[in-house]
């Protein structure tokens, strides 16, 4: 749990299953509606994405910006099967599982008012090729740092330096909220303070405690 600190100028933030659906609920949802055999995605994900994956899978080459979406889809597509044992269409793959993502509103109130706390709000996101939605996001953040924009991913450290250099704030100065407790350690190891997200109610109350300035969610209150 965070502890009050006055010295916290800024707060960045994860994308996906942070200001969006969890990605584990999109997932489900995508493979239920595709008949996509889970296990064969969740052995895909384990071999390319845990902690003990080499460097270089696809999803890290992914998320650096090294192929393309349609490359990955590709690669995706020949290592999943669907629950009769059929092939599955890579042409957009990745599309269609994002398309169940939705925006967290809860989370999205939360980055406004902090914003209007006076805090400075960022993105740092891990890109899996997706379509971000600027229209909205460019109204809550002052800067995003896209993994594949910039060549880096989390948790490499080199990302979160960036992030604070382009803020120009030291990592005290800072707390980061993510979904991914790797991505968490590495920002913790570096200075920042860290916020492990599993829903925005939790969130908003770490937050709170370390920002005391933060005001409950008035439209969660008036439901």
């Amino acid at each position: 749990m965070v502890s009050s600190d006055p010295s916290i100028k800024a707060v960045i933030f994860d994308y996906g299953g942070v200001l969006t659906t969890q990605g584990r609920v999109a997932i489900n949802a995508w493979t239920r509606a595709e008949r996509i055999d889970p296990e064969t995605f969740s052995a895909a994900l384990k071999e390319w994405l845990s902690r003990k994956a080499p460097a270089g899978t696809p999803i890290h080459r992914l998320e650096t910006g090294e192929i393309s979406g349609a490359e990955f889809d590709r690669l995706l597509a020949a290592r999943l099967r669907t629950v009769d044992g059929e092939p599955v269409e890579p042409d957009g793959l990745m599309a269609r599982m994002f398309a169940h993502m939705r925006p967290d509103d809860a989370m999205h109130r939360l980055v406004a008012d902090l914003r209007d706390a006076g805090l400075r709000t960022a993105l740092l996101s891990n890109s899996w090729g997706n379509n971000y939605p600027w229209e909205t996001l460019d109204g809550l953040f002052e800067l995003s740092v896209i993994s594949s924009e910039v060549g880096l991913r989390k948790p490499d450290p080199r990302i979160y330096e960036l992030t604070l250099d382009r803020l120009g704030l030291r990592p005290q100065e800072a707390v980061f909220v993510d979904d991914g407790a790797p991505n968490i350690e590495a920002a913790e190891k570096l200075g920042l303070r860290g916020v492990l997200h599993t829903d925005a109610a939790k969130t908003r109350a770490e937050l709170s405690g370390l920002l005391p300035r933060l005001g409950p969610d008035i439209a969660e209150e008036t439901e």
